[in-house]
């Protein structure tokens, strides 16, 4: 096993976590405050900052939103200066030949004296961005920037974009394997389905680090903490469960897989010419694989069909849903209606035939957002040193998620709040205990 330095939540323990921007009372960014995983919880740790405005009483403007972009969202920063003679002749030539004979005689030193050991590549073609689609790498770049952002932000990680002019999975997978040396872990993201289940499994298959895509599998990670926290607040059991998901592609395929292993046994999907079931013959080979396992009643039909008394709705497609067919779904419905920005139902709606109602968006309660997950899933795979993420690591990441909002479990709380400090930390000590308890790491 790899000798690895003492982190603090995927920082190495001399370099200090990142700050958490005060709010002042006229709304204004002030000083500074450190994370600490010690102290007790307070406000500004679950909640947003003090006095902060929120978005329906200053709406965000176009120019903000533009101006914020200027320049990009990302930089390099120095961990040394380089203000002297003697710096430049440490960091650079001669002394920087010392550390590099010390690696070559000695490969594993990579990881102590450079930061591909806490460095995650967060890579795409820029083919399934957001709700935007096959925008092209370009266009997608500013979405890998914040990525990369909230990596720093949430789990001090550092992270570049990697965006590839290519949608050859051999090409894509070829480049990942060249450019192995230079990164710790691989965070693939906006890539359309099926390709990108290939591209991952031949990914994995290839590297000897972490690798995840992260509309997969950050997604169901918070869907399954989701669903905890609501059987947590409806006092029912997991396995029970009626699901209906709507949507086969990337985050349908991966919460159907992590509902089946939390052990729900009911779970049917949906995809836009109906129920995924075996009896139809113009599925591809992901989704016969879907249907060997799901739809236990061999339902048939589309939406009508497989949502006549089920217990939840979940919705991760651009398909609209109709107001009375979530009118019959069981007593006590639970509706996660995650397409961005436009939810399958309109939240409001929803509430009026369901107990509990979930979107992606920051404007409603309950935001089901990625951002509980990955920034703490990646961390504690490269604490651990763990050469892949499993399901047993993603499984502790949801529950993990879910303990650190089960004190305060409501209707309207299912999940922590994605700026709710704590939850980083947790995850990825989860995660990292996962590993080791697996033989991964």
């Amino acid at each position: 096993m790899r000798s690895r330095p003492t982190r603090l939540f995927g920082r190495p323990a001399d370099v200090a976590p990142p700050s958490t921007r005060l709010i002042d009372d006229a709304g204004y960014a002030g000083g500074t405050v450190a994370s600490t995983a010690d102290n007790a919880p307070t406000d500004r740790q679950t909640k947003a900052p003090f006095n902060e405005p929120s978005i329906d009483d200053v709406p965000i403007t176009d120019e903000e939103i533009f101006m914020a972009h200027v320049g990009g969202k990302l930089s390099v920063e120095l961990r040394s200066p380089i203000d002297t003679q003697r710096d430049l002749s440490i960091a650079y030539t001669p002394g920087v030949a010392q550390v590099s004979r010390a690696i070559d005689n000695q490969a594993h030193l990579v990881d102590k004296y450079t930061w591909t050991d806490r460095l995650v590549a967060v890579v795409s073609d820029g083919t399934a961005v957001l709700g935007l689609g096959d925008i092209g790498p370009r266009a997608s770049l500013p979405v890998m920037e914040g990525k990369s952002a909230l990596f720093r932000t949430f789990a001090g990680l550092n992270s570049i974009p990697i965006v590839l002019d290519t949608k050859d999975p051999d090409e894509i997978v070829e480049t990942l394997i060249r450019l192995r040396p230079s990164f710790g872990a691989v965070n693939l993201e906006d890539i359309s389905a099926p390709r990108c289940f290939e591209i991952e499994r031949r990914v994995i298959e290839a590297l000897d680090c972490p690798v995840m895509h992260d509309d997969q599998h950050g997604t169901a990670i918070v869907v399954l903490a989701a669903l905890k926290g609501a059987m947590a607040q409806q006092n029912r059991d997991l396995r029970d469960l009626k699901v209906v998901i709507s949507g086969a592609g990337a985050a349908g395929v991966a919460c159907a897989n992590i509902l089946d292993h939390a052990g729900v046994t009911d779970v049917v999907v949906l995809d836009s010419k109906g129920i995924v079931s075996f009896h139809r013959d113009d599925l591809n080979e992901i989704k016969q694989e879907l249907a060997e396992r799901t739809n236990p009643r061999s339902l048939g039909g589309g939406p009508a069909e497989a949502l006549a008394g089920a217990d939840v709705f979940l919705g991760v497609s651009a398909g609209k849903i109709d107001e009375s067919l979530i009118a019959s779904m069981a007593d006590n419905a639970i509706v996660f209606a995650l397409s961005n920005p436009d939810p399958e139902i309109h939240p409001t709606v929803a509430a009026k035939h369901a107990s509990i109602v979930a979107t992606g968006r920051s404007d409603f309660p309950n935001q089901i957002n990625n951002v509980l997950a990955f920034p703490g899933v990646f961390a504690g795979a490269l604490d651990a040193g763990a050469r892949r993420i499993t399901e047993r690591m993603k499984l502790a990441a949801a529950e993990a998620i879910f303990s650190v909002a089960a004190d305060d479990i409501r209707p309207d709380r299912i999940v922590p709040s994605p700026l709710d400090q704590r939850v980083a930390p947790a995850v990825a000590a989860a995660v990292a205990a996962a590993a080791h308890a697996e033989g991964v790491a």
